[in-house]
């Protein structure tokens, strides 16, 4: 029976390493993708550290993934009522599960709180099978929304990532108007298309506050009129370095990507009254914060939004802005590294101490079966 090799993070805290799996016979309406590229980002670093709940380890990780269809059992459809084929290039929405029939799912319309609702290389391990992209192959269950890449490279879309719809979900609920001044705090993958897709949607001016200089630096080239290297900067001096740029009120909207608790507080401080501020980095508990209800929020007159994941739209979305040459250029600008399944540790290292801007698994880029 033909083996697939897979990086695999066998327990919380401990290293990923490389683990050869049989691979899989295809449900109907099923297929096994050809794994080209898939991600390596913040989600995967709390991964391997064990500060996610409820992932069942051992995980082969990778939940935003490109690839060609290597077989498919059955029919595979798009949104449009097409049928894939083999030999397709496409992506898939990561999320799979959704029942839209729970009252999350039909009432509130908050698809990304269902609870049936599971996720390939997080909630998915593996004991679910080949469920996450930093492997060979990767079996696309069904019921996956795949998506094909219709004339986009798969490197190209990769510069936007999970990132990118989990930014454009955080955009759309911050409500953005034609002339709003946007701060981003944080500058990684999150940050850096929020940065992008603020000018996309109407901001007059974008300004950026994150580290280290690589991503401060990426911040500019991805379209921020003014960017602030945070380390710096006290707190203190980061919020007169707003007022200064916003005639003394604060921004319009602030989105909040740096994952960090104090930055949730210091976004609403940055914040003008009566402005938005949309909190999307707090993916993890990373612990209590304190701020003053009344003077940080209340009497702000604050509207403060949480934004969680992404749902298919989102991702949809995602793919039609890589497949526009002129929508997709700052994500052009970004630099990509790629390493090997042996090598998932170090792209894992790498990306906890911003050393990259993006880090993605090629499965082919390696011959061995250890990890580094």
């Amino acid at each position: 029976m033909p083996t697939v090799r897979a990086a695999v993070i066998p327990a919380p805290g401990l290293p990923a390493e490389v683990r050869e799996y049989p691979e899989p016979e295809l449900e109907q309406d099923s297929a096994l993708l050809d794994v080209e590229l898939s991600e390596v980002c913040g989600t995967d670093v709390h991964l391997r550290a064990g500060r996610l709940a409820g992932v069942p380890y051992p995980l082969i990780p990778g939940h935003v993934t490109t690839g060609r269809i290597e077989k498919i059992r059955g029919t595979l459809r798009d949104v449009h009522g097409r049928a894939l084929r083999e030999g397709d290039r496409v992506t898939f929405l990561d999320v799979h599960r959704t029942c839209n029939a729970c009252w999350y799912c039909l009432v509130a319309k908050a698809t990304t709180r269902c609870p049936s609702r599971k996720v390939y290389g997080i909630t998915y391990g593996a004991a679910d099978g080949l469920a996450g992209g930093w492997a060979e192959k990767l079996y696309l269950k069904p019921g996956t929304r795949v998506i094909p890449l219709d004339g986009v490279d798969a490197r190209a879309f990769m510069a936007g990532g999970c990132a990118l719809p989990t930014t454009i979900h955080a955009v759309e609920r911050a409500g953005i108007v034609l002339g709003d001044t946007v701060l981003v705090l944080g500058t990684g993958p999150v940050g850096l298309s929020a940065v992008a897709l603020a000018r996309m949607s109407g901001a007059l001016r974008v300004l950026a506050i994150g580290a280290p200089a690589l991503r401060v630096e990426a911040a500019r080239a991805m379209g921020a009129d003014d960017v602030l290297d945070l380390e710096r900067a006290t707190p203190e001096e980061r919020h007169a370095w707003v007022l200064e740029r916003t005639e003394g009120r604060g921004a319009d909207v602030t989105i909040e990507a740096a994952g960090t608790p104090e930055a949730a507080v210091q976004a609403m401080r940055f914040t003008r009254d009566a402005g938005r501020v949309v909190i999307v980095g707090q993916y993890t508990d990373h612990g209590e914060v304190p701020f003053n209800p009344h003077a940080d929020l209340n009497r702000k007159h604050l509207d403060v939004r949480g934004s969680w994941g992404s749902d298919y739209s989102h991702f949809h979305r995602a793919v039609r802005i890589m497949a526009d040459a002129e929508r997709a250029r700052p994500w052009t600008r970004l630099a990509l590294e790629s390493y090997g399944l042996a090598a998932a540790n170090q792209a894992l290292d790498d990306v906890a101490q911003g050393k990259v801007i993006k880090a993605l698994i090629d499965p082919r880029a390696d011959t061995n079966g250890e990890a580094e």
